[in-house]
């Protein structure tokens, strides 16, 4: 047991030092793109690292990603955002540098990845529970809490209470700002009303952690650990018909029509993504005859949402600007976009909680139209 333990944290320290790129005995470095992998003399040999071709081809070690290099002109990356856009960030932030556990301390250094040593330390193996935005907190996980750890967006129905408080639901507050979940908070979808993620209104009742049959219902279990790409081999032993990542997309249980369109054979995922279209359809109606200025949304500019000048119903190059972004903002059409947005960065939301998201967009829509869903079937 001491010499397998003793490996165990050699082969952390070796994978930090990889992830990090640090030359043995030098200082960090720019991260280090894949196809330029350790050598001897210089860092630890690739082969050495055990899955590390796997891990190398990920979204995690992506060196040349904005995610990676948004901070470079600044030299360092602050404290908010190292906590999962960088090694030392994430090592920071659950203590395993020797800092307090939950917190940020300091910058982190630009020129990192999320490398081996994030996730393979002593402390993220006693981790069994992670704090979401809203506070709440979901203890008796497993090793999926260093996925969600980072996995679980920023914001909350908690804090968009806290932006609207005492405001006119339908009058235009000239403070109010767009309230954005941030990307891939796939483990506040997964987690449902357990960690509130979404806007959820107010008397309604809310889909809780997603259940699928064990042990396929953890993160680690339905991605590749290293790869993180979904894994689909296993679930063509119940569901028929499964041979990628395309046709996942086409499982659906129930024949409700959730979307409205008359269609209870497309897949689950036809059925959020249909929802969804529906939702921004309304969004921008209300806010051209409620809030009295058009509205268009873009997936990959912030703050996404923009003034449509010119009323074409999308945003255009010279519209995708920080000096245009929309700003006829009242209560009841921020809980909206907010939802919006949420099933929007998580590409992954039909799976890791369909009900869940359905319910957040019915509700949206629901509060935009005065309650009129008609031929649309709330989970």
């Amino acid at each position: 047991m001491r010499v397998r333990t003793s490996a165990v944290r050699l082969l952390a320290i070796l994978c930090l030092g990889l992830a990090v790129a640090i030359p043995c005995g030098g200082a960090p470095q720019p991260a280090v793109a894949q196809e330029q992998p350790p050598v001897p003399g210089g860092m630890i040999p690739a082969e050495r690292i055990p899955f590390f071709q796997d891990w190398a081809g990920s979204p995690h070690a992506k060196a040349d990603a904005r995610a990676f290099n948004n901070w470079n002109e600044a030299g360092e990356i602050p404290e908010a955002c190292a906590r999962c856009h960088s090694t030392p960030g994430f090592l920071d932030y659950i203590g395993a540098d020797g800092s307090a556990a939950g917190i940020v301390e300091r910058k982190a250094p630009t020129g990192s990845v999320i490398g081996c040593g994030a996730c393979h330390n002593e402390t993220t193996r006693a981790m069994t529970g992670v704090t979401f935005p809203s506070g709440l907190r979901v203890e008796g996980l497993g090793a999926e809490t260093r996925c969600m750890t980072c996995h679980q967006g920023r914001e909350s129905s908690f804090s968009v209470n806290r932006a609207i408080a005492a405001l006119e639901e339908d009058t235009v507050a000239p403070g109010l700002a767009f309230l954005n979940i941030h990307y891939r908070a796939a483990g506040a979808t997964l987690m449902g009303t357990l960690a509130r993620g979404g806007y959820e209104y107010e008397g309604k009742a809310y889909a809780s952690q997603r259940r699928h049959a064990a042990p396929f219902d953890t993160c680690i279990t339905c991605h590749e650990l290293h790869t993180v790409a979904p894994r689909t081999e296993p679930c063509a032993a119940c569901h028929e018909g499964v041979t990628d990542r395309n046709s996942l997309r086409q499982i659906r249980k129930s024949a409700a029509d959730y979307d409205g369109d008359g269609d209870v054979t497309e897949g689950i995922a036809s059925e959020v993504n249909g929802l969804h279209d529906r939702l921004l359809a309304a969004i921008r109606t209300y806010a051209g005859d409620v809030a009295g200025a058009a509205i268009a949304y873009h997936p990959h500019a912030h703050p996404y949402f923009f003034t449509d000048g010119n009323g074409n119903g999308k945003v255009d190059d010279d519209e995708a600007v920080a000096d245009n972004k929309y700003a006829s903002w009242t209560p009841r059409l921020l809980k909206a976009a907010y939802n919006y947005q949420f099933v929007a960065t998580d590409p992954g939301a039909y799976a890791h909680n369909a009900p869940y998201v359905l319910q957040l967009m019915h509700d949206a829509l629901a509060d935009l139209s005065g309650g009129d869903v008609a031929g649309l079937v709330r989970p």
